[in-house]
């Protein structure tokens, strides 16, 4: 890990927008402690990533219903205690887990309720950014937004925003409720949100909230090797984390590595830097189980890069270079937004 990792602080770097909050330029992903990426920490290793993200200037917390079927939600309203007043706490709905199974239902009864339990599980009266998680393709997302706007005339949550949207879909939301912030995947890796999104997202005044940031676990000093994973980890159902294109884009990485030592940077700080360098509405929330792995991501908003190591990275790692498209056919049925017609 970089050295300068040790004194990482986000209170010394410049300030972005979210919708009509400011906040660090990295905040916290809280997936991983919960959900999907396996083996999940403990309860007392989820909280620890949390304590240090609060000693690292960390003020933006992004969660959702889904995540642990509420599991995660519960550990953030658990953990921030009386912290929660110096945060901006986002969530999700739209996307829950039913009897044991991931379940996308974008009726307006289905969201309200949701959003009062989320309430109950974080232990506070109002989300500050509430996401429609996935668009439900039997509800018109006119119908979803409009549930999402009478919480905020409800005082429940203050605004909206989508995820995994296309560009129209962004349109179609707008013109009911404005929408603050689009959470999409972006990174070297994935390069969907410069199709259209990112040219909606400026013209209307929206914030770009980029998810998996580090290529999922990819785009760090020590990528996940497939044969160490218990089975049920996501990673295993991924095109891009399997055989010969796992292969051909661990190659990459090793080039983008040497990049980064090179620079006097890690490769997670390389990645970060470069997501924040293509638009000063791009909010990254990289998660992660290990606090030291933390320190270390939010000093991609510190370092120092020239253009030229930047545009190198660009040029490695891109929509031509990956190999294999994000999500296999399963999961790539329920998303929204745009695709590349090979990468995916």
């Amino acid at each position: 890990m970089a050295a300068a990792a040790a004194g990482a602080d986000l209170r010394q770097a410049p300030r972005r927008r979210l919708g009509p909050f400011e906040v660090a330029p990295v905040g916290l992903g809280c997936m991983n402690l919960s959900h999907v990426y396996h083996p999940l920490p403990s309860r007392e290793q989820a909280a620890a990533v949390i304590d240090r993200a609060f000693d690292l200037g960390i003020d933006h917390f992004d969660t959702a219903a889904l995540y642990g079927f509420g599991a995660n939600e519960e550990l953030l309203g658990e953990v921030l205690g009386s912290r929660r007043d110096d945060i901006i706490l986002a969530s999700k709905c739209g996307m829950t887990g039913v009897n044991g199974k991931r379940t996308i239902d974008g009726r307006p009864q289905t969201l309200k309720a949701t959003a009062r339990e989320a309430l109950t599980r974080l232990r506070t009266d109002v989300i500050d950014l509430y996401y429609l998680h996935r668009i439900d393709p039997n509800v018109p997302v006119e119908e979803s937004i409009g549930a999402l706007s009478e919480l905020v005339d409800e005082g429940l949550i203050r605004t909206v925003g989508l995820s995994e949207v296309s560009a129209t879909t962004i349109r179609r939301a707008h013109a009911v409720h404005p929408i603050s912030a689009v959470q999409n995947e972006y990174s070297l890796s994935t390069r969907n949100p410069e199709i259209a999104v990112l040219d909606v997202c400026r013209e209307l005044g929206i914030s770009l909230v980029a998810f998996s940031p580090l290529g999922r676990g990819v785009l760090t000093g020590t990528p996940p090797v497939m044969a160490d994973l218990p089975e049920q980890d996501l990673r295993h159902t991924m095109p891009r984390f399997l055989g010969d294109a796992y292969a051909a884009n661990l190659a990459i990485r090793d080039e983008l590595q040497a990049l980064a030592e090179q620079a006097g940077c890690t490769l997670a700080q390389l990645a970060i830097a470069w997501l924040l360098a293509q638009d000063e509405l791009i909010l990254p929330i990289p998660g992660t189980r290990s606090p030291d792995h933390l320190a270390e991501d939010v000093c991609g908003a510190t370092v120092s890069l020239p253009a030229d190591v930047l545009d190198r990275s660009g040029e490695l790692l891109n929509e031509h270079t990956v190999v294999g498209p994000r999500y296999g056919p399963a999961a790539a049925k329920d998303i929204d937004s745009e695709a590349f017609p090979d990468a995916g």
